[in-house]
């Protein structure tokens, strides 16, 4: 196993003049799971193919364990990658596509079939090891590319958007798979992912990627409960944070009818007759009907989902109409059309700066 470090790596595409993966630093330690995440084009999958050799790197170095593994070709990296659409040989049975690389590399053919059978073991592929890959499901065909990566006991595992050509019900229940397998076999691995309930859920730490920049890296816990600035908190979370720019008050800031207080240090360090405040659809308490408190948010839509329902809405904030979206219990389901009154709950509003994006609350 090893550790994976990213030193302000770079990756300038022939003909372009900005970054799609710009002075990356990244710390991934011995058997740690790091999920790279972000919309399309952010340089995710660039900073992926960088660590495996597919990609040059045109400035900072990549190491793994203690090898500058920089300009090393992709065989002489000792990583294994799953990719997205699996990658199989259609005329080879999974056996021996589970158990190619090793034939390559000249390993012997009793050996070559003991790791394959351990490998069908843990991924309960052992019935279909003399199938080929027309005759497996999608889920089937994805476990097989992990068989494969597998069998070659790498020191990483790299793995680009596995599940997105799966159905919504299998990807749920193949991210667990893959998070338990990882756990237990203890390979650093490096997962891409656009999906960030995925990242949340499968990653020790994730890292958040915009136009080739890392915005900020830590454990889901922390991203969730503090966004270093306005692009991480409007992507972590689903629905997305609701974001607000409201005007600094005595006390704390103006949201609707209600001052709200936030923390005096947030409001010190900026100098901005605003802020922005991002409250979580699950951060809000409904006042009554007829309270004249917080803001009034007109009901659009009501998505419900059994044991809660989110309700879209919009709000009058500083002259303009915001959407808003809020949590509320799955019996509270208020009539589309009608109005609530909302309140940000103490000690779970976020605050940024207007200008920068940057976070001032702790």
């Amino acid at each position: 196993m090893a550790t994976v470090t990213f030193d302000k790596a770079t990756r300038i595409y022939p003909g372009s003049t900005k970054p799609a993966v710009d002075a990356l630093e990244i710390d991934i330690a011995d058997g740690e799971f790091l999920v790279l995440v972000g919309p399309s084009g952010c340089g995710k999958s660039t900073s992926l193919r960088m660590l495996a050799g597919l990609e040059d790197v045109n400035g900072g170095a990549i190491r793994i364990g203690d090898r500058d593994v920089t300009h090393l070709p992709p065989k002489d990296r000792d990583i294994a990658m799953v990719f997205q659409n699996y990658a199989l040989y259609p005329h080879m049975s999974v056996a021996d596509n589970m158990g190619f690389a090793l034939k390559i590399a000249g390993v012997n053919k009793a050996e070559i079939r003991q790791k394959v059978e351990e490998a069908a073991k843990i991924l309960d592929l052992t019935e279909y090891l003399d199938r080929k890959p027309k005759a497996l499901s999608g889920g089937q065909r994805q476990r097989v590319a992990m068989g494969r990566a597998i069998v070659r006991e790498p020191q990483v595992f790299l793995m680009d958007e596995p599940l997105s050509n799966l159905d919504a019900k299998l990807r749920v229940s193949t991210r667990t798979q893959i998070a338990s397998l990882q756990r237990r076999l203890g390979i650093t691995t490096v997962y891409v992912t656009h999906d960030q309930v995925e990242a949340l859920t499968m990653g020790d730490r994730v890292a958040v990627l915009k136009d080739g920049l890392l915005q900020q890296v830590d454990t889901p816990r922390n991203m969730y409960d503090k966004p270093a600035n306005l692009f991480v908190a409007g992507f972590i979370g689903s629905p997305a944070m609701n974001l607000v720019e409201v005007p600094v008050a005595d006390g704390g800031v103006k949201f609707g009818n209600t001052v709200v207080p936030v923390q005096r240090d947030a409001l010190s360090a900026t100098s901005d007759k605003t802020v922005t405040v991002g409250v979580r659809p699950e951060h809000f308490d409904v006042a009554g009907a007829e309270a004249d408190k917080g803001l009034a948010v007109t009901v659009n839509v009501v998505e419900e989902l059994g044991s809660d329902a989110f309700v879209y809405g919009t709000a009058q904030v500083g002259g303009e109409s915001k959407d808003i979206v809020v949590r509320v219990g799955g019996r509270e389901v208020p009539e589309k059309g009608s109005q609530l009154h909302v309140v940000p709950r103490a000690g779970e509003t976020h605050v940024f700066s207007t200008s920068t994006g940057a976070r001032l609350s702790d």
